[in-house]
């Protein structure tokens, strides 16, 4: 009985010391934009959207083993939904646009994971680059998704609400785009803690056997696929905003490449992995931007390949063991 009440009690104690360093990069997050230049404000932008991309898409492939080389189609259609609008319709209402580019990105998800779902392993990871290479082809060729003149569409500008005394700068665009992403951070802890996520990484480390226990493993991964497509339409109707256009490379597979580098970076299967992965691909970027701006591909593969030879498991998945470490030396001298 004793022991039982000793364990309840280092639980409860390692729980606020294990949230540190979450509230500490949010707390960080918050009060970082009044010390930063504009154009190091807008990197840090860049980088909230670019970890909400990846903690989607890690939802995918973390959690459920969904390896995907098209999910810039569902970043791209959030992104085209906004520009389409402001382009065509003259509107840059965010309670308009954001809703629109998110449904429009979660039907896409729905309607590919109906496709690609058919086949798994290696053939789904060939038939979602194939139909991302086909939606790019589609947004390159069709006059419509393009501005004259141009691929693409330029000429957008951060969102309005439709308030008079309303506007948005740069600043107050970061804030909205941080409360975005902790509630998508919140959101996404709530799924991968629930028994969804725990199903979700049941199947990815045995399907048959999740099947045998009477799970519908098509089913878990076809909602995975579609939720992670919802996410990925949230960053890409922020990054339509925040980037002032968008083009069909938005939706082809170099951009699909982001995430999944961003995610084996950081770890694979972590809330948090992504978060970081996307930290040091933005920032090491932006430093190779300044050096060397030629050689950023051969920086990027170089960094992946030094992440999969020397840390495997992901950059976060070794900081969490460490902290776990402290967390267990802080109990000891507590207790």
């Amino acid at each position: 009985m004793n022991g039982n009440a000793d364990e309840s009690l280092r639980q409860a104690s390692k729980l606020p010391f294990n949230m540190v360093p979450y509230i500490l990069m949010g707390a960080i997050l918050a009060i970082l934009p009044p010390f930063l230049s504009s154009y190091l404000q807008s990197v840090t932008t860049r980088f909230l959207i670019f970890a909400l991309f990846a903690m989607g898409y890690n939802l995918a492939f973390g959690y459920a083993g969904l390896l995907s080389l098209g999910h810039a189609v569902f970043f791209g259609a959030g992104g085209y939904a906004v520009a389409v609008l402001k382009l065509h319709y003259g509107s840059d209402l965010f309670f308009v646009g954001a809703p629109l580019g998110i449904l429009v990105a979660t039907v896409v998800a729905a309607f590919t994971g109906l496709i690609a779902l058919r086949v798994s392993g290696i053939y789904f990871l060939l038939v979602t680059f194939a139909l991302g290479q086909l939606v790019f082809s589609v947004a390159w060729n069709v006059q419509w998704l393009n501005r004259p003149g141009m691929q693409g569409i330029s000429g957008l500008s951060l969102p309005t609400f439709g308030i008079p005394g309303i506007t948005l700068n740069e600043t107050s665009f970061y804030y909205l785009v941080f409360v975005i992403f902790v509630l998508c951070f919140y959101l996404l802890f709530r799924i991968v803690n629930s028994p969804f996520g725990h199903a979700l990484a049941g199947i990815r480390e045995g399907e048959a056997r999740m099947e045998a226990l009477g799970y519908n493993a098509w089913l878990y991964k076809y909602l995975a696929f579609v939720v992670s497509g919802f996410f990925a339409g949230i960053a890409g109707v922020l990054f339509g905003y925040y980037n002032f256009m968008i083009s069909p490379s938005h939706l082809g597979v170099g951009t699909s490449f982001l995430p999944m580098v961003m995610a084996i970076i950081g770890g694979v299967g972590t809330l948090v992995g992504p978060v970081i992965g996307a930290a040091i691909v933005v920032f090491v970027e932006l430093f190779a931007s300044i050096l060397t701006p030629e050689r950023w591909p051969l920086i990027l593969g170089g960094l992946f390949v030094i992440t999969i030879m020397f840390a495997r498991r992901g950059i976060a998945v070794y900081l969490l063991l460490w902290w776990e470490s402290l967390g267990r030396r802080y109990a000891r001298i507590k207790g």
